[in-house]
């Protein structure tokens, strides 16, 4: 999040300038889009492999679309909710939410409110299958919110920011495989606080260096047998003008990480009691145990590079956690119609912090990308400003905090009345949890996950369009438990206005999951829409 983004390298700027880049793009621009609309849908999916069933749906849906931006605010809103109505008796009902929002506010001269929230399905079969009712699915909403603050004393520069993110994982009582089964670990909710300060002068102002101090504190409380991530870091800063267009900064300091737990409740023989959810049911009277405990000095050297308006480099290594850290990222915009970031991260945290933070990343100024035949949102937003794809932190369900160290790049480009933009990255989590308690066996895993994103829309005429999505994951882990898995998936839609404000469509879809296990088979569905869309 952008109050203390753990790994990130702390660097000294003016008061009054963002740690987002996107917001100053909205200055001086003023624009208000908002596009209710609601729509039916009939739907048919049919199962390739292991069996050949096929089922009919019918779909109600209703949604918004919105994009604001001027000189003081900008937010981009996509939200939807369906409401499906099964063919026969296999076809069963269902509803579901999705959605993404980002966007901050002005409320006083250098005083800003931030916010952001996302609603979206996973599957554990690793389909992305239009059956909302589908046994394996589970629903994932994350919000967080808070102020950031800019301002000066003298030539001092002084910026604060605090954030508060909730998380919560739904997951279906009926994927626990049996009475008395934890279901396989997973995530159930948390609340994440973030906050820092620093205080400094800019080089030139005082000294031909820059000097500055700060402090920063992030906490994760998980749901799960209680487990707590906290992490206390104070530092001093010295910025070095290398160049016109270099920088160096040196950090040095002191850190505090703790994660910590409490054991499952047992029965009299010494089991952990599973709930009527499928997790364990903690226990509250058991004293707290240390799973990680890490302090000490940390310092860390960066250099950022920014020869124009449209490139920027910072890169940093250090110590934190113990051991080396490295970061960085990049933004080039070549032109006003193409972007290119990369972000590479090392931080410790839980499923519900890493979503957050991610969410925190995205530009305020976006559109949603959705699979026209399930209506979920994709791996990746369309966006020419910033990195805008959240597909890394949706990997691993796993309850169990963690240490993740990844990289995440995307590209997006508009040529002529074509969109295209395409999202990869790679994110390695390995797993910290207390000897002695139910989660021991989970300390020391390793789940790695590759993931592809890409999508490609353009304009037919006045009143015509198309739009083709794929993704492909791929997640191993060390866990003798776990089998490794890979997910693909392809859909292409076609639409056309009947009216100035009613619209017709045609999608389809195929999508298929492959575990590396002899006894489990592939799975692959194949799915068709055709609906219709009132837009307000």
């Amino acid at each position: 999040m952008s109050g203390g983004d753990q790994g990130e390298t702390p660097v000294y700027q003016p008061a009054g300038s963002s740690k987002r880049g996107g917001k100053g793009s909205h200055k001086g621009s003023k624009r208000l889009e908002i596009s209710p609309y609601i729509e039916v849908d009939q739907i048919v999916d049919a199962q390739l492999s292991p069996g050949n069933d096929v089922l009919t749906y019918t779909q109600l849906a209703a949604g918004v679309d919105a994009g604001i931006a001027g000189r003081n605010n900008a937010a981009s809103v996509s939200v939807r909710y369906e409401r499906q109505f099964g063919w026969g008796k296999k076809a069963r009902d269902g509803d579901a939410i999705s959605g993404i929002v980002r966007g901050y506010t002005t409320v006083a001269p250098g005083v800003t409110l931030e916010a952001g929230a996302l609603a979206t399905r996973a599957s554990f079969n690793g389909t992305g299958s239009s059956v909302v009712s589908d046994k394996t699915r589970t629903d994932i909403y994350s919000v967080y919110g808070g102020p950031s603050v800019a301002t000066r004393a003298g030539a001092v520069d002084v910026t604060a920011n605090y954030r508060a993110g909730f998380t919560k994982v739904d997951q279906s009582n009926a994927y626990v495989a049996s009475v008395g089964t934890a279901a396989a670990d997973t995530f159930d909710k948390s609340v994440t606080q973030v906050a820092d300060l620093e205080a400094g002068v800019a080089p030139g102002a005082v000294l031909p260096v820059g000097l500055g101090v700060g402090g920063s504190f992030y906490q994760e409380d998980i749901s799960n047998l209680d487990q707590r991530v906290r992490d206390m870091q104070a530092r001093a800063m010295v910025t070095v003008p290398v160049s016109r267009t270099v920088q160096a900064v040196a950090a040095i300091g002191y850190e505090d990480v703790e994660i910590s737990s409490r054991d499952a409740v047992r029965d009299a023989d010494g089991n952990p009691v599973i709930g009527s959810d499928g997790r364990y049911v903690t226990d509250k009277s058991a004293p707290r145990v240390l799973a990680y405990d890490v302090s000490g000095m940390i310092w860390d050297v960066a250099v950022m590079w920014r020869p124009s308006r449209r490139t920027s480099l910072s890169a940093h290594v250090g110590r934190r956690y113990g051991t080396t850290s490295f970061g960085g990222t990049l933004s080039y915009a070549p032109d006003d119609r193409s972007q290119f970031s990369v972000a590479v991260y090392d931080n410790i945290a839980g499923f519900g912090g890493q979503l957050n933070r991610l969410i925190d990343d995205l530009p305020d100024d976006f559109e949603a990308v959705r699979d026209p035949v399930t209506g979920d949102l994709t791996g990746c937003v369309s966006s020419l400003d910033g990195s805008n794809c959240l597909s890394g932190a949706l990997a691993s369900l796993r309850s169990s905090t963690f240490r993740a160290r990844g990289v995440a790049a995307s590209f997006t480009k508009k040529i002529g009345l074509l969109d295209a933009g395409v999202g990869l990255g790679y994110d390695r989590r390995k797993f910290i949890a207390a000897e002695g308690t139910v989660l021991a066996s989970a300390n020391g895993v390793i789940d790695e996950s590759y993931w592809l994103a890409a999508y490609l829309s353009g304009r037919l005429g006045r009143n015509a369009g198309w739009s083709a999505n794929a993704y492909a994951n791929w997640l191993s882990s060390n866990d003798a438990l776990f089998a490794d898995t890979a997910a693909y998936g392809a859909s292409a839609s076609y639409f056309r206005l009947l009216t100035r404000r009613l619209r017709a469509s045609l999608a389809v879809g195929i999508d298929g999951a492959s575990r590396k296990d002899p006894a489990i088979d592939d799975i692959w569905t194949a799915s068709a829409l055709a609906g219709l869309r009132y837009n307000f």
